[in-house]
């Protein structure tokens, strides 16, 4: 079983006996030994070769490898196909998200615009005599004269972002 371990796990590397006898400081007949099962790597040299061969020692003594086959591959390809499928969902979720977050936007800078043109700037008629009166108007006005100059870009931007994740056909 060792040897039968040995050559799988060698060739599913892809190494030849001479390039694994390099690698262990060995000659290439004495990995051949152990393939044919001839004679046995002593204990220090076990622990060498599944370091080479990335593989643990107990695989080594008693896990009989198999090389890969064609079932395999199918589950594989099954797999990643399950991922695509997953990874185009979240992306259709995050689409779907933003285009609603576009349109929430547009949405919400109307409604302050048109409640700012509804109530006609009315902290101009305020008696900025009282500390809070006028710490409030300072604050009102602030915000009016923010949103009168940025909106109009911020709109903008919205409404090419819902054009740009609408759904395609």
């Amino acid at each position: 079983m060792l040897n039968e371990n040995i050559k799988a796990i060698r060739k599913s590397k892809g190494l030849s006996q001479e390039e694994l006898a390099v690698k262990l400081n060995v000659v290439r007949q004495t990995v051949s030994k152990w393939e044919q099962g001839l004679s046995v790597p002593d204990s220090d040299m076990l622990i060498s070769l599944s370091q080479v061969l990335e593989t643990p020692v107990s695989t080594l003594l008693g896990e009989t490898v198999t090389e890969s086959k064609a079932d395999d591959l199918k589950a594989i390809s099954e797999k990643l196909e399950v991922i695509n499928l997953q990874l185009a969902q979240r992306k259709d979720a995050r689409r779907k998200t933003l285009h609603w977050l576009m349109i929430s936007s547009c949405a919400v800078i109307i409604i302050i615009s048109a409640v700012l043109i509804g109530i006609n700037s009315p902290y101009l008629g305020w008696a900025y005599s009282d500390p809070e009166t006028a710490v409030f108007g300072a604050a009102f006005h602030v915000f009016e004269w923010l949103f009168v100059r940025l909106a109009p870009f911020i709109l903008i931007g919205a409404i090419v972002g819902v054009f740009l994740t609408r759904k395609k056909v």
